[in-house]
């Protein structure tokens, strides 16, 4: 973890660890969720119930069943398709990030569009903050923050490009734990007005890996401080299981 701030040191132990997370393959997870902003884009039960299976090499998750039971939906990368269960495609976008140029994603969104969406985010949240000890990451700490009581330090966090994600530049809060409690981004695909405030609750270890099974996402005003409504996102990790690389999987 050379060249790495030593905030995310902290939270890397915190999550479970560095060895422990190299160890793993996979994430998968049993999940709802719902929100305004899929609504507002009428998908408003894209990702009601579900399984999402995360890669931890690449950007890649599978949700199982999507959109409706008998098919799955595949994110990998900037491609995302939908296939049948025995693996047949059925719809696929390539550059599926570019469509969102189209004035058309402005006013609602095909399941494709859902589905990068998000594929990307779950990929996001279940792979921080060991994401950030890939290459080409960037860190800057800010002044401490103070919220439910509690003083949560701050680290600005750029992408590098090419790595999907809500936008490049992000801000992550920290407990006095290492746990991720909060983070802010702007939800491009939607708009560069969608600002967010993301919580993260009942962080949980599973197989050796802490998880937070409550996530909230409220819109964020300019003085950084959470609208409380409406509900943009929520989502809840009914079950985690962490898949271990075996010799016939390597990494």
């Amino acid at each position: 973890m050379t060249g790495v701030p030593d905030l995310v040191r902290e939270a890397v132990e915190a999550h479970g660890g560095l060895a422990r997370w190299q160890a793993v393959r996979e994430i998968r997870a049993r999940c709802r969720s719902g929100g305004f902003a899929l609504a507002s884009r009428l998908q408003p039960r894209a990702f009601r119930q579900y399984e999402v299976r995360v890669s931890t090499a690449e950007p890649r998750a599978v949700v199982v069943p999507f959109p409706r039971p008998g098919r799955r939906g595949v994110f990998a990368g900037d491609t995302v398709r939908i296939e049948s269960d025995a693996g047949l495609m059925l719809a696929e976008r390539p550059h599926a990030r570019a469509a969102f140029a189209r004035f058309r994603r402005k006013l609602w969104w095909d399941r494709l569009d859902a589905l990068h969406f998000g594929g990307y985010a779950l990929w996001n949240y279940f792979c921080a903050p060991f994401l950030f000890l890939s290459p080409g990451f960037d860190f800057a700490e800010l002044p401490p923050w103070e919220e439910e009581g509690e003083r949560w330090r701050r680290l600005r966090v750029v992408f590098p490009p090419g790595v999907p994600t809500h936008c490049r530049e992000q801000v992550y809060y920290f407990d006095a734990t290492g746990l991720i409690r909060r983070l802010d981004y702007t939800a491009e695909v939607f708009g560069r007005w969608a600002r967010a405030a993301h919580y993260c609750h009942d962080h949980r270890e599973a197989g050796g890996i802490v998880v937070p099974r409550r996530r909230r996402v409220l819109p964020r005003a300019p003085s950084g401080r959470p609208r409380w409504g409406p509900t943009l996102v929520w989502i809840a990790v009914d079950d985690v299981a962490p898949v271990l690389d075996t010799p016939a999987t390597p990494r």
